[in-house]
């Protein structure tokens, strides 16, 4: 699991709950162990770092929405969440508003506490990894023609309720603009929910849109609000919204259109108040017309389009953005005072930075690890500019190599790969669907280990 290993803290009074909460998550992979009180916790957070923390909410002393107040103040990037048998939505929304990365009702299911804490932990890391990119104490950091025409769009669009499609390449900063949108909007102190919609299967995609009425599916226990309705009077981010599945479409469009929704499994008529900002680096219209993407749902969403420019238009803005990591980076990993010269940052610019803003970002965080001295130089650039992998183009038909034979084109090889992994994810997703999303089941149905399922999601995006 790609968060295998991750130490979670389980903070519940009740000592049995807790001894089953470590044993299934230690079952998943975790390191986990168990306090009885938020007091306790409070000192465990102290004594040693954590990854996540996994907290009752009814505790006798301080409860555990205190305890979210406190990780948030003294740990900020640490996920929580939370667990409740008196669960509401005006609960979840509270918890939601005051930085609660997700939460669960008891009685709960093993494998939604396991989905649960994966998706926390790996929310949290695409948090942490883009952090600096685009924003600075809530200011943009960027002074070239591209970014200044964002940062004017988003002046005016910001105080509106207006829904904005964010469009742009990988890494170049979509979810910090629709961040920075929220952050100066009147809906700034209500939630900012944010949907990764690539990240998951259309059967729980639905779900976790738009809720789930007790007895929806096998393993819906407890009725359970969906993002949609937890953003309520706040901000939806639906990134990636390019994945979303037709079946999914038309429901999206019922609630940009109506302002309304149903739980799955449910009949009653949901009034939600939300601002909708979607982001993709897919072409949508493209999408349309290969029949993809539903043509109404586009201009629903775009009613305000910005494109975030990729760092190879942004001109002076790679050395602006290079000697800014390195002075957040460096003091975040011990090493402030770190400085980079003249020299460093002009070979940095003349890199094309194909994974943009994110890149460059990763590149001198490792500057910063691995400067043997106080300044970062040229030379410390060039040595890590070799080192850096180069991904493999694919050959024409017409290149031929020492290893293969020149009539075998190396784009037929790739083909059959590619052409492999989608029979292998086709079979994950109607496996996850037969079985309503259980893993065990599904694992039993593709004749494979739930250890070798895990690992197939996490490597098709169906985690």
């Amino acid at each position: 699991m790609g968060n295998a290993g991750a130490d979670v803290l389980v903070v519940d009074d009740d000592e049995a709950i807790g001894k089953v909460l470590v044993a299934l998550l230690e079952q998943r992979g975790f390191a986990a162990s168990h306090v009885a009180s938020a007091e306790e916790a409070v000192a465990a957070l102290e004594a040693r770092p954590f990854d996540l923390v996994l907290s009752d909410v009814r505790m006798p002393g301080m409860d555990g929405m205190a305890l979210l107040d406190h990780v948030g103040a003294r740990f900020p990037g640490l996920p929580v969440v939370l667990l409740t048998a008196h669960g509401s939505v005006a609960l979840a929304v509270d918890a939601m508003r005051r930085g609660a990365a997700d939460f669960v009702q008891k009685p709960f299911d093993k494998d939604e506490i396991g989905y649960v804490v994966e998706k926390a932990l790996a929310g949290s890391k695409l948090a942490r990894a883009a952090a600096p990119p685009l924003l600075s104490d809530r200011s943009f950091v960027g002074d070239s023609a591209p970014m200044k025409e964002v940062f004017a769009t988003l002046r005016k669009v910001a105080p509106t309720a207006s829904t904005v499609l964010v469009r742009g390449e990988t890494g170049t900063g979509k979810e910090l603009v629709a961040r920075a949108l929220h952050e100066s909007s009147p809906r700034k102190e209500e939630p900012f929910v944010s949907v990764n919609c690539a990240a998951l299967p259309e059967t729980l995609l639905e779900s976790e849109l738009f809720g789930h009425e007790r007895g929806a599916f096998t393993g819906a226990a407890q009725r359970k609000p969906g993002r949609i309705e937890l953003a309520h009077k706040g901000t939806l981010f639906l990134d990636e919204i390019g994945d979303v599945p037709r079946s999914v479409q038309v429901k999206l469009l019922r609630v940009l259109q109506e302002r309304e929704l149903e739980r799955v499994g449910g009949t009653q008529t949901i009034r939600v108040d939300v601002r909708v900002i979607a982001a993709t680096h897919r072409d949508l219209e493209s999408m349309i017309a290969s029949g993809d993407f539903r043509e109404d749902l586009f201009y629903r969403l775009a009613v305000v389009p910005i494109t975030v420019p990729p760092l190879r238009e942004r001109g002076d803005d790679v050395a602006r953005l290079a000697r800014h990591f390195v002075v957040t980076l460096a003091k975040s990993c011990g090493r402030a005072g770190l400085r980079i010269d003249d020299d460093a940052v002009s070979l940095l610019a003349t890199h094309p930075w194909p994974g943009n803003v994110r890149q460059l970002q990763n590149f001198v965080e490792r500057l910063v690890v691995l400067a043997d001295e106080t300044t970062i130089r040229k030379t410390d650039v060039e040595r890590e500019l070799s080192r850096t992998p180069r991904p493999a183009r694919a050959k024409t038909a017409s290149s031929s190599s020492d290893d293969a034979p020149a009539s075998t084109p190396i784009s037929d090889a790739l083909s059959l790969d590619s052409r492999r992994k989608e029979t292998e994810r086709d079979a994950l997703v109607q496996a996850l669907a037969q079985t309503n999303n259980n893993r065990t089941r599904a694992a039993r149905l593709l004749e494979v280990s739930r250890r070798t399922l895990y690992n197939k999601l996490r490597e098709h995006g169906l985690e």
